[in-house]
């Protein structure tokens, strides 16, 4: 039997499926959830019978982002006839479920790095204008944040200070325990705080509007029609608007030109639609893209590390060869590296270790962490 065979996301689902195990697909590929896909009953059998989500959070897991609202299904509820495009919400069984979105990801559709239709872009662009004209005093929906984490309307250095606390507390500290050491051997210690504060300051004050603080190509679903779907708002939050469109570049991996291209629109189309929206934009886009490479370092660290194989004990070669773990720690170093340069200026690291340097630290790290079966417990 199966470890998700019992899960309570997958009985829940077969229960709001009317008993009918066959009709119920998954669990569905995802980090933070164990999902499953199913018609309810009286629609099974039918042409093309919508779809439901039961989801439930994988116990264990590392969070490493911020999170504003109690409830995804709460915050669809109260975008309906807001927000185009996203999953309606019913409730059977006594559960709240989503709407399954038929269709591919942008991402299949034209795969990280590669130019986006234009088609696409004026619906994404069309995404970012409405959720500009959702005003955060008007959004009746539970919040998990505490009043004194929710800085003044506009206070967008406020903001980017609580985003820079959650990554300096919960994922750098939060994981020292486990991860110390690896962080220092990659030239990141808590004096990377202090260059990224310094960094990032200075934003210019925006209205505070609804973000969804993760739209990139996998969250994109293309249906037969052409037409965007946006999913996953768990991560959706209030906040300085220009932090919206730097999360979503540095996700999206558009071509350069595209990136500009795209940025120029944002700030034409927000603006018009809230004045002020997109004030010193030029300015600040630089700033917040800097926090966000520098936020990718500890959450690309850790994951990375995570994911790793047992370590064979043989000595260790940066070129490709026959054995399966030097290629899989040459390719996580040339990863990290890569991370690393990005973020260098943000985080003060004069000098981005080497890909060898990163082989050697990643392999220390499984050495002293290793338990079994290669993994560190959660």
């Amino acid at each position: 039997m199966s470890p998700e065979s019992d899960s309570h996301a997958r009985l829940h689902a077969v229960g709001a499926s009317g008993g009918d195990e066959s009709a119920v697909e998954g669990p569905l590929h995802g980090y933070h959830h164990e999902t499953y896909v199913f018609p309810l009953p009286g629609e099974q059998g039918s042409g093309s019978p919508a779809r439901w989500k039961c989801r439930e959070p994988r116990p264990g897991l590392l969070w490493f982002d911020r999170r504003c609202f109690t409830s995804e299904e709460q915050l669809l509820e109260g975008l309906r006839g807001r927000i185009d495009g996203i999953p309606d919400i019913i409730e059977a069984d006594g559960l709240k479920l989503q709407r399954f979105i038929e269709g591919r990801t942008l991402g299949a559709v034209c795969e990280s790095g590669l130019a986006v239709p234009d088609g696409f872009l004026r619906q994404i662009v069309g995404l970012f204008r409405q959720l500009v004209e959702v005003p955060a005093e008007n959004l009746s929906v539970d919040r998990r944040c505490t009043p004194e984490d929710r800085p003044e309307d506009g206070d967008s250095d406020g903001f980017l200070e609580r985003l820079v606390c959650f990554t300096e507390e919960h994922v750098y500290q939060g994981n020292l325990a486990a991860f110390e050491r690896l962080f220092t051997d990659l030239g990141v210690h808590p004096e990377s705080f202090k260059h990224l504060r310094k960094h990032v300051s200075g934003l210019r004050e925006r209205p505070f509007r609804l973000l969804h603080a993760d739209l990139h190509r996998e969250n994109f679903i293309v249906d037969d029609a052409g037409r965007l779907w946006t999913i996953d708002w768990e991560l959706a939050m209030v906040g300085d608007p220009l932090y919206d469109l730097a999360t979503h570049l540095h996700l999206m991996r558009y071509p350069p030109g595209q990136a500009r291209a795209v940025a120029r629109q944002w700030a034409d189309t927000v603006e018009r639609a809230r004045p002020g929206a997109a004030a010193g934009w030029r300015h600040d886009l630089p700033l917040l893209l800097g926090y966000k490479r520098a936020q990718s370092v500890f959450t690309d660290v850790i994951r990375v590390a995570l994911s790793l194989e047992p370590l064979s004990l043989e000595p260790l070669s940066l070129e490709p060869g026959p054995d399966p773990y030097e290629r899989q720690l040459a390719q996580a170093a040339l990863k990290l590296r890569a991370v690393l340069a990005h973020a260098a200026p943000p985080l003060g690291i004069e000098s981005v270790p080497g890909p060898r340097r990163i082989v050697t630290a990643l392999a220390r790290w499984q050495r002293e962490h290793t338990r079994g079966s290669g993994r560190v417990p959660a």
